[in-house]
């Protein structure tokens, strides 16, 4: 078991009703001027911006609002934010929406609070942010599981480059989690959803890492969760045990308790995150479902016990001790066949990508041939070109 430190700070409100709690939290949390961030109209057709308003008001704080957040966040909506914060001299961020809103209320709490320094070094990891302002979620969507990272992830659209960060001064104060604000997502957003949340579990399951009994039952069962839920909550959407797991499964698979004692830098994030910085239309979730099955029939033979590990305590395979490579093959083939029924993607060919852009997606990903992602297998840059084909000329 690698050596750890595990740090979640963020206070969690789980339950029907909690968000009418979000002015007391701000107040709490010493919030006396609030950027209120969302994305489309949706919160604001379903009443929850109007509940939220109200709920600042009764405490008496200020608030502007700053909307239109798309997927797949983009640096110069995080600098409108930045600018918009100091001019009214904001002291809180409030993020009503899933990752990408979480996400860029991140930047833009960090680009605010250190004023002086180009919030794009952070995500290039040319500076790290000293201080940050404090910042709540009301969480919409089960996906990202940023409510609980340390992560963030924003687009520059004009270097086509999306980048992440991790920090400490990521973790949000508090994040509030009511199932049935997930209700009205639409069934490619929940099963895009179920694939980001799952795979959060499984790059920290399939990274280096020995004796770590513990977390990967944590994981396993995190797996074998968000795979029945994910299935019920995109057949019956106002389910709301279902919601409920995914959500609470969403926040454990990304807080790193399922990966604690473990080297893991996510890969398959790694790949994707090209996918959809070079085509801003991609769904994060989507992009992953494409990926992961040609990423694991390139990797599996350099971490073959973990594979059947996979296939027999997440997917119930029955293990062929004398030919493992057939169960690894079925866990994969299970995986796979789980996404296919959730209406995902198998190939990055069924996003128009042209076979062209391969060796540009390889060219990023590897930062101009000069970055190798770690893992049991190492990718180098001729290893991601090779994912990248496999999956384009993947059949399913």
């Amino acid at each position: 078991m690698e050596t750890f430190e595990f740090y979640t700070p963020t206070r969690v409100l789980f339950g029907k009703g909690q968000e009418e709690n979000v002015g007391k939290l701000v107040k709490e949390f010493g919030g006396t001027t609030v950027l209120l961030h969302y994305g489309g109209q949706s919160a604001e057709r379903s009443g929850l911006l109007g509940k939220v308003r109200k709920c600042l008001e009764a405490e008496g704080i200020e608030y502007v609002e700053f909307g239109g957040v798309q997927a797949n966040p983009e640096l110069p909506k995080v600098r409108e934010g930045i600018a918009l914060c100091l001019k009214e001299k904001v002291d809180f961020v409030l993020a009503v929406g899933g990752g990408s809103v979480i996400d860029s209320a991140k930047d833009i709490a960090n680009g605010a609070a250190n004023p002086d320094v180009d919030v794009w070094d952070f995500s290039l990891k040319k500076a790290t942010p000293a201080k940050t302002l404090p910042k709540g979620v009301i969480l919409t969507l089960a996906a990202a599981g940023s409510e609980m990272s340390e992560s963030c992830v924003v687009t520059n659209p004009e270097t086509n480059l999306k980048r992440g960060y991790n920090s400490r001064l990521n973790r949000v104060q508090f994040t509030i989690e009511n199932p049935e604000l997930t209700y009205t997502v639409s069934k490619y957003q929940t099963a895009c959803g179920a694939v980001d949340i799952a795979m959060h579990t499984m790059e920290r399951f399939f990274s280096p890492g020995e004796d770590t009994d513990l977390t990967d039952a944590l994981a396993e069962a995190v797996l074998r969760t968000i795979i029945k839920n994910g299935r019920i909550a995109f057949y019956e959407p106002e389910n709301y045990a279902a919601r409920g797991n995914m959500m609470w499964a969403s926040s454990l698979a990304h807080n790193d308790l399922t990966g604690s004692g473990r080297r893991w830098l996510l890969q398959v994030h790694q790949l994707e995150h090209e996918l959809s910085g070079l085509h801003t239309n991609i769904t994060h979730g989507a992009g992953l479902a494409a990926l992961w099955g040609s990423w694991a029939r390139y990797v599996y033979k350099n971490c073959m016990s973990r594979f059947v590990r996979f296939a027999v305590n997440v997917w119930g395979v029955q293990e062929d001790f004398e030919h493992p490579e057939r169960t690894v093959m079925e866990g994969i083939r299970r995986q796979e066949a789980y996404y296919r029924e959730l209406g995902m993607p198998l190939s990055i060919r069924e996003f128009s990508i042209k076979e062209e852009e391969l060796e540009t997606l390889a060219e990023m990903c590897s930062f101009g041939k000069s970055r190798v992602v770690p893992g049991y297998k190492d990718l180098a840059y001729e290893d991601m070109l090779a994912i990248y084909r496999m999956s384009f000329e993947y059949e399913g």
